[in-house]
C-alpha cells in the first residue's frame, strides 16, 4: 500500500509540480482517487449535523453563607454581623457532632451524616494493576421529600 499523501502547500500549487505533489494513487477499494481539496469536503458533508446544545437560562451563582446572612439579617431585622455569627455558630456546631459521629436531622432540609468506608483494593484503569484505598469516612447528605418536591 502506497504512503498517504501529504498535503500540498498554497503556495506550491501555482508554482511547477513536483515529484511529492503528482504522487497519486488509487484507493484500494477500486475507485478513482479525488483531487485532494474534494475528498475533504466530501467527507465534511456526509457528516452527520451536530445537535444544538440548548442555553441555559441563566448561570449557576454560587451562594455564600454571607448572602445568606444578610437576606437573613434583611428579612429579620437583625445587623448583619449578628447574622453571620449566628451562621458561623451553626456549622461550628453541626462540625463538632459530625466529628462525634452523631446523625444531624435538618426538618425541611435532609440529614447529614458520617459513614465509614472500609478499606479496598482497588485497580488502576490505565495498567490494571491492584491499589490499595485506605479507609476513610465521609459525609453523606440525605435530602429531605420536602427539598426533593421544591427542586
Amino acid at each position: 500500500m502506497p504512503p498517504a499523501k501529504k498535503p500540498v502547500p498554497a503556495a506550491s500549487k501555482t508554482a511547477a509540480p513536483s515529484k511529492v505533489a503528482i504522487r497519486t494513487a488509487a484507493p484500494a477499494t477500486g475507485k478513482a482517487a479525488a483531487p485532494p481539496g474534494k475528498a475533504a469536503s466530501a467527507k465534511k458533508a456526509a457528516a452527520p449535523a451536530k445537535k444544538a446544545v440548548p442555553a441555559e437560562a441563566a448561570p449557576q451563582t454560587t451562594i455564600t453563607l454571607k448572602h445568606i446572612a444578610a437576606e437573613l439579617a434583611e428579612e429579620r431585622a437583625l445587623p448583619k454581623k449578628v447574622a453571620e455569627a449566628v451562621l458561623d455558630d451553626f456549622v461550628a456546631v453541626v462540625t463538632r457532632q459530625l466529628i462525634k459521629g452523631d446523625k444531624i436531622r435538618l426538618t425541611g432540609l435532609g440529614i447529614l451524616q458520617v459513614r465509614d468506608r472500609p478499606a479496598r483494593t482497588a485497580r488502576n484503569p490505565a495498567t490494571g494493576e491492584p491499589v490499595e484505598v485506605a479507609a476513610s469516612r465521609k459525609i453523606a447528605f440525605r435530602p429531605a421529600k420536602e427539598l426533593k418536591n421544591a427542586v
